[in-house]
């Protein structure tokens, strides 16, 4: 039997993951597996083909996570924003959203963990755009910022479609904040395409850049194309975090001083709406919202008295 047909057949429900992290973030597991084949990737062979945790069973995680005293959800998932297109009716990442919203209403915070922009439902950005409950923070599964590169990842969005939704959103929302994944290396990429790559940071105005030197995965289609030198890789993976971290300090700097809600975790530190992390020089319990305003920062976080 050829693995397409296995993963084919393979219609296993997602496993009911909800859990507390430091009693202040609960995670669920809405979504399982991949119905994509990016050139780069070894997950769909391991998981399957997408599928979805039904609405009523998300909901159900949820209320358990409040009543063990999660302030915030995260929804997650192998590929996010294919939510429920294989449910019946096909309700969409951006309805389950909203269901989530209407019927928790004792919710403080609803985030994401990493979407696909291309995938991205009119439902979903209504969401982002009006519900404060909402939480102005998406980070993107973008990979890299040229055409071919994109086309030889077999990745369905180019690059200006990523420059796009940024600014689409962020009109709609203007406390929003993008992360990212970029991939450094891949197999036939030269310097002007590996450059736009790293214009994308400024270009989509990322504040959270995930760098990965690629890594050839045995059995995947990338793996049989030419591959760079390692110090090659190495050297790219350097300048893309070297420009995530200027990135991160422009974005660190913009909020000192402003007014800011927390929700303090261990450790005493806290994310701010935007995951902005915020450490305090105080002691503070986990679990607490807290309006606070920073005056000094670190390169990793603001620090707030």
């Amino acid at each position: 039997i050829a693995v397409g047909d296995i993963m084919a057949r393979t219609r296993l429900a997602p496993v009911e993951s909800g859990r507390a992290d430091r009693q202040t973030r609960g995670f669920v597991q809405v979504q399982n597996g991949c119905d994509h084949r990016c050139t780069f990737c070894i997950i769909p062979f391991g998981r399957g083909n997408s599928r979805s945790l039904a609405p009523e069973a998300v909901l159900a995680q949820c209320r358990a996570l409040l009543e063990g005293g999660a302030r915030e959800i995260v929804l997650t998932g192998v590929d996010l924003t294919s939510y429920g297109r294989d449910l019946a009716q096909a309700p969409l990442l951006g309805r389950l959203v909203r269901l989530i919203l209407r019927e928790l209403p004792e919710l403080p915070r609803l985030r994401l963990s990493s979407i696909d922009a291309v995938e991205a439902d009119g439902d979903l950005r209504e969401a982002i755009a009006t519900e404060h409950r909402m939480m102005p923070h998406l980070h993107l599964s973008l990979q890299a910022g040229d055409d071919l590169i994109l086309k030889r990842m077999k990745r369905r969005h180019g690059r200006d479609d990523a420059i796009r939704f940024c600014a689409e959103i962020r009109s709609l929302r203007p406390d929003i904040a993008f992360g990212a994944d970029l991939i450094a290396g891949f197999p036939t990429e030269d310097e002007a395409m590996f450059a736009r790559s790293l214009d994308l940071i400024g270009e989509c105005g990322l504040s959270y850049v995930h760098v990965f030197p690629y890594s050839a995965r045995p059995g995947t289609p990338a793996a049989r194309m030419p591959q760079l030198p390692g110090p090659v890789v190495a050297e790219r993976a350097a300048r893309l975090r070297e420009a995530a971290s200027e990135a991160h300090a422009a974005h660190l700097a913009a909020r000192l001083g402003r007014p800011l809600t927390v929700l303090t975790e261990r450790g005493n530190t806290g994310r701010a709406p935007d995951f902005t992390l915020v450490r305090f020089q105080r002691d503070t319990a986990p679990g607490e919202i807290l309006s606070v305003s920073a005056q000094a920062a670190d390169a990793r976080a603001l620090i707030a008295a």
